[in-house]
C-alpha cells in the first residue's frame, strides 16, 4: 500500500491529492497544442483542435484542418477548414462542436464532422468583429458569450433556442479587458470582467462595480480569472502573483495564495470534487502546474511538453501530445485505507482479505479486530465505495473481493451496494476502454447518467456495445435496446453506397417488431437524406397507417398515401389525403383519381353533399351517373331555387337526367311535380292561400277545406288519383270541417267505394255517434258487427253476430260485453256457441 501511495500529494494536512495516467495518446498531431485553438469536453468528451493560423503575422497559405480525436486521441473526423477566421471553440452539452468565427456566425458540426447548422450572434457583432468567445453551460443548456471590437458583450444562454442578449455598457472602456468570464446567479447569466484593478459584473441591465471580500492591497491588474465547474466558486490571480479565491458572488473569500509568480498563467481551472471541504485552483504556465488552496505550500509538477487543462466536476484532466492523465483530490474512503498506518474499517478488510489468500492466521486476528469494534459493516461499505474511485481494473477486483469477504461475516448485508457498484465499474471500464476512450470517473457517470452516456455511444456510433450495456443493466427496452437499433437505423439509411433494397431489409431483419421503434420516424430521416425509394420501402414495415400516411404525402406520392389510407379503415385519415389531393392535382386527374378508389370516391361524395355541391355534381357529370345527377338536381331546385321558374327548370333538368338514366318512372314524377307545381302556383293567384310545396293528397285535402270541391275533384282527374283514395282524402277533410250535412250528401253522391265503415270510424273519432249511426245502418253484412260495436250497440252487434254463426264475431262482441248490463247478451251468445257445437 506503501507504493500505491507514492503519487499521492498532500496539499495542507486535510487533502491528497493524485495525478495518474488514462492514455498513452498516440494521435499524430501535425501543430503543436499552443498553436491551436483547443477544446476539449467534459465528462470524458471529444477533443477539437485547429491551427491557429489567424492569429500569425503572416497568414499561412495552406487552409487549416479541423480535426477531432476521441479523449484517447483516436481520430473521429478531419475536414479542411474553408469558412472564416474562428476565435473561439467549444462543445455544447450535446457535444456539438460550436466554431466562433470572427464575423459573430457560429458554425455548428457533429462529433464526425458533419455539419449540424449555423447561426449569427447579431448585426453589431457583424459589424464590429469578435475580439473574444466563450462557451459556457448552464441549466438551460449551452451558451455563448461575445466580446465584440466595440468592446461591447452579447450572449445567448441557450443555443438551442437563441435568444441574443445586448449588456450593458462598461464606463469608460476603451480597450479589451484584462481577462474575463461568465457567471451564473439565480439561473442568470452573467459577465465578469476586470479592468485593471477594478472588477465589473454585467447582467441583463446594469454594470455595477464589484470588489472581492478580503483581496490583498496593492492590485493594479488582474491577469487571469476561473469560475469552478458548478459556478458556485471564483478563482482571480492578480499582477502581484496572489491567487483570490471565494465564492462566485464575491462576498466570502475562501483562501488567498501567494505563488510567487507574477507571469500570467496559460490557463486556470478548479479542481475539487463534490461534497468536499477542501477547494483547490489548479494553475498552469508554460513547463509547470501549480495546485494551489486553503494551505501554506502548494503542490508542483512539472510539465515535459504544451499541455491543456480540462475542467471536471471531480477533477481536472490534463492532456499533451504524448498523455492524458487526471488530477483530482484522492476520495476519502480510498485515503482511509490506503493511507500509510491506516487502522480504518477499509483498510483492516483489505488486508485481511490478502492473508486469507495467503491462508495466514492474520485474516482471523485482522477479522476479529474489526468485529470487536462493531465496523464490518462500515468497513465492506468502504471498500465498496473505494472500487468505485479506483481507475485500475485491478485494484478495483482487490477492493471488491475484499468487500465479499467481509459480506460474508454479515447475517443482513443488502447485497443491492455491492451488486451495482460491480454492475457501474464493467460499465465504466468498458467506456474507459482505449478503443472507445471515455475516461469517466465514478462520481462523473453517476452525474452524467446511464441514459446520456447511452446517447453519447450512440453519437460515437458505438452501437454493439451500447445494446450490450442496455442487456447486462437490463434496461426496459423502450429506453435502452429499442432507442439504440432506432437510432443505428437512422445512421444505416445514410450510407449512400449501399442500395435501397439491402438498406431496407438489413434494417427489418435486425429490428422486426422490437417494441418502441417507429419505422416512419427511419423513413423520414431516409426523406431528409434524399433516398425516397428507401423511405418507401421502410414505410412497408410500419404497422401504423396513421404514421404512414403524412409522410407518404410530404414525399409528394399522394396516390400510394391514398391507397394506405383506404387499407387502414380510418376515414378521417383518408378525408386528409383526398383534400391534399385536392390541392395537389389539377380536377380531371383529381377525378380521374378517385374514380380508380370506389372507397374514397363515396367518402368524397359524402363530403360534397355537405360541403361542395358544385363538386358534387361535376363528379356525377364525369361519371355519366345520370340517375344521381337527377336525384341531385332535384335535391338543389328545393335547397337552392327559391322562384317557381328557377324550380321548375332545375326539374326539367332533372327529368332529362333520368330519362338518359332511362328511369321512366323517377322522370314521369319529375313531370308531374312540375305539372302540380304549376297548378299550386296558379291556385295560389286564382285563389290565395298557400298551396306551393304541397304533396298532391294535401293539395287535394286543401281545396277541400277551403270548399273547392269541383277544383279538387278536377285535380284528382287530372292526375289519376283513385277513387278510394278520393273519397278518403275527401271524408277525412269534411269530418275535420264537421261539415255533417255535406258529408251526408257526399256518401249518398253514389256508391261509396270504399264502404261506409269508415264513415263510421272517422264520425266517432270525432265524438258524432248520432251522425255514426245513420252510416251503421249502410255497412254491409260483413263489417256491420264491427259498425254497430263502434256506435255502442252491442245488444244489436250480438243479434247480428248470432245471425251470422260467425265465431270471430261472437268473440269480437262477447269482449265488449261488461257489467251486469250486459250479461243477459253475454249469456245469449254463449247460449247460441253451445247450439251451434250441439249441431
Amino acid at each position: 500500500m506503501d507504493c500505491y501511495t507514492a503519487n499521492w500529494n498532500p496539499l495542507g494536512d486535510s487533502a491528497f491529492y493524485r495525478k495518474y495516467e488514462l492514455y498513452s495518446m498516440d494521435w499524430d498531431l501535425k501543430e503543436e497544442l499552443k498553436d491551436c485553438l483547443v477544446a476539449a469536453a467534459p465528462y470524458g468528451g471529444p477533443i477539437a483542435l485547429l491551427r491557429n493560423c489567424w492569429r500569425k503575422e503572416k497568414a499561412a497559405s495552406v487552409r487549416p484542418v479541423l480535426e477531432i480525436y476521441s479523449a484517447s486521441g483516436l481520430p473521429l473526423a478531419s475536414l479542411l477548414w474553408k469558412s472564416g477566421p474562428v476565435v473561439a471553440l467549444g462543445w455544447s452539452a450535446e457535444e456539438e462542436l460550436l466554431c466562433v468565427q470572427e464575423d459573430g456566425a457560429v458554425l455548428v458540426y457533429g462529433l464526425h464532422g458533419d455539419f449540424r447548422r449555423h447561426f449569427s450572434m447579431g448585426n453589431e457583432v457583424l459589424q464590429n468583429r469578435v475580439l473574444d468567445a466563450r462557451i459556457f453551460h448552464t441549466e438551460f443548456g449551452s451558451g455563448v458569450a461575445i466580446l465584440t471590437g466595440a468592446y461591447r458583450f452579447t450572449l445567448s444562454a441557450n443555443v438551442g433556442d437563441l435568444k441574443l442578449r445586448r449588456m450593458p455598457e462598461v464606463p469608460g472602456l476603451q480597450s479589451a479587458p484584462s481577462c474575463w468570464t461568465t457567471l451564473c446567479h439565480d439561473r442568470v447569466p452573467h459577465i465578469l470582467l476586470a479592468v485593471g484593478p477594478d472588477l465589473y459584473l454585467l447582467d441583463h441591465a446594469t454594470c455595477s462595480a464589484v470588489t472581492p471580500a478580503g483581496l490583498a492591497p496593492g492590485v493594479s491588474s488582474f491577469l487571469q480569472m476561473a469560475v469552478s465547474f458548478t459556478y458556485r466558486y471564483l478563482a482571480l490571480f492578480t499582477d502581484t502573483g496572489y491567487i483570490w479565491m471565494g465564492t462566485a458572488s464575491l462576498k466570502e473569500k475562501l483562501c488567498e495564495f501567494n505563488c510567487n509568480i507574477r507571469a500570467p498563467p496559460k490557463q486556470m481551472v478548479w479542481c475539487s470534487r463534490p461534497r468536499s471541504k477542501e477547494r483547490a485552483v489548479v494553475v498552469a504556465w508554460e513547463r509547470r502546474l501549480m495546485v494551489v488552496g486553503n494551505a501554506p505550500e502548494s503542490i508542483q509538477f512539472v510539465l515535459d511538453e504544451d499541455s491543456y487543462l480540462v475542467p471536471e466536476l471531480d477533477g481536472v484532466r490534463i492532456f499533451s501530445r504524448s498523455t492524458h492523465e487526471f488530477l483530482h483530490e484522492v476520495p476519502v474512503a480510498s485515503e482511509e485505507i490506503f493511507k500509510i498506518a491506516s487502522m480504518a474499517p477499509g483498510a483492516l478488510l483489505l488486508e485481511a482479505q490478502k492473508e486469507y489468500e495467503k491462508e495466514s492466521q492474520k485474516a482471523d486476528e485482522y477479522l476479529r479486530e474489526i468485529q470487536e469494534l462493531g465496523q464490518l459493516i462500515q468497513a465492506v461499505q468502504q471498500c465498496i465505495e473505494a472500487a468505485g474511485h479506483e481507475h485500475q481494473p485491478d485494484m478495483q477486483k482487490s477492493l471488491l473481493r475484499a468487500a465479499s469477504f467481509g459480506k460474508c461475516f454479515l447475517d443482513r448485508f443488502p447485497p443491492d451496494s455491492f451488486v451495482h457498484m460491480c454492475q457501474d465499474l464493467r460499465v465504466l471500464n468498458a467506456i474507459r476502454d482505449y478503443h472507445i476512450g471515455i475516461p469517466l470517473t465514478y462520481t462523473q457517470y453517476k452525474q452524467l447518467t446511464i441514459q446520456v452516456l447511452l446517447d453519447r455511444l450512440v453519437l460515437r456510433r458505438l452501437y454493439p456495445l451500447a445494446i450490450q450495456i442496455c442487456e447486462y443493466l437490463r434496461l426496459p427496452e423502450v429506453q435502452g435496446v429499442s432507442r439504440i437499433l432506432a437510432h443505428w437505423a437512422c445512421y444505416k439509411v445514410q450510407q449512400k453506397d449501399v442500395s435501397d433494397e439491402d438498406v431496407a431489409r438489413a434494417i427489418n431483419q435486425k429490428l422486426g417488431d422490437t417494441p418502441g421503434v417507429s419505422y416512419s420516424d427511419i423513413a423520414a430521416r431516409a426523406y431528409g437524406c434524399g433516398r425516397t425509394e428507401l423511405a418507401i420501402k421502410l414505410l412497408e414495415y410500419e404497422p401504423r397507417s396513421g404514421e404512414q400516411v403524412p409522410l407518404l404525402l410530404k414525399m409528394k406520392r399522394s396516390k400510394l398515401a391514398l391507397s394506405k389510407a383506404i387499407e387502414s379503415g380510418d376515414t378521417d385519415l383518408v378525408f386528409t389525403v383526398l383534400l391534399h389531393l385536392k390541392n395537389e392535382l389539377n380536377r380531371g386527374d383529381f377525378f380521374m383519381t378517385l374514380r380508380n378508389q370506389p372507397m374514397a370516391l363515396s367518402l368524397y361524395r359524402q363530403f360534397c353533399k355537405h360541403q361542395e355541391l358544385d363538386t358534387l355534381k361535376d363528379l356525377y357529370n364525369q361519371d355519366d351517373n345520370h340517375q344521381e345527377l337527377g336525384s341531385f338536381h332535384i335535391r338543389a331546385s328545393y335547397a337552392a331555387e327559391e322562384r317557381i321558374e328557377g324550380r321548375v327548370a332545375a326539374l326539367q333538368t332533372a327529368a332529362d337526367a333520368f330519362y338518359k338514366a332511362k328511369n321512366e318512372f323517377a322522370a314521369k314524377a319529375t313531370e308531374d311535380q312540375m305539372r302540380l307545381l304549376r297548378i299550386q302556383r296558379r291556385l295560389e293567384d286564382e285563389l290565395g292561400g298557400r298551396f306551393l310545396d304541397l304533396s298532391l293528397h294535401d293539395t287535394v285535402t286543401t281545396l277541400i277545406l277551403g270548399g273547392h270541391n269541383k277544383r279538387a275533384e278536377q285535380l284528382a282527374r287530372d292526375f289519376r288519383i283513385p277513387d278510394k283514395r278520393l273519397w278518403w282524402l275527401k271524408l277525412a277533410a269534411l269530418a275535420d270541417l264537421e261539415d255533417w250535412e255535406e258529408l251526408e250528401k257526399f256518401s249518398k253522391s253514389k256508391k261509396s267505394p270504399i264502404g261506409y265503415l269508415p264513415f263510421v270510424e272517422i264520425c266517432m273519432k270525432q265524438h258524432n255517434k248520432h251522425e255514426a249511426k245513420k252510416y251503421a245502418s249502410r255497412v254491409g253484412p260483413e263489417q256491420k258487427v264491427k259498425a254497430l260495436l263502434l256506435v255502442g250497440d252491442v245488444a244489436q252487434a250480438a243479434e247480428v253476430a248470432i245471425e251470422h254463426r260467425n265465431e270471430t264475431e261472437l268473440s269480437l262482441v262477447l269482449s265488449h260485453c261488461t257489467g251486469a248490463t250486459d250479461g243477459a247478451i253475454a249469456d245469449k251468445i254463449q247460449r247460441a256457441r253451445a247450439q251451434a257445437q250441439k249441431k
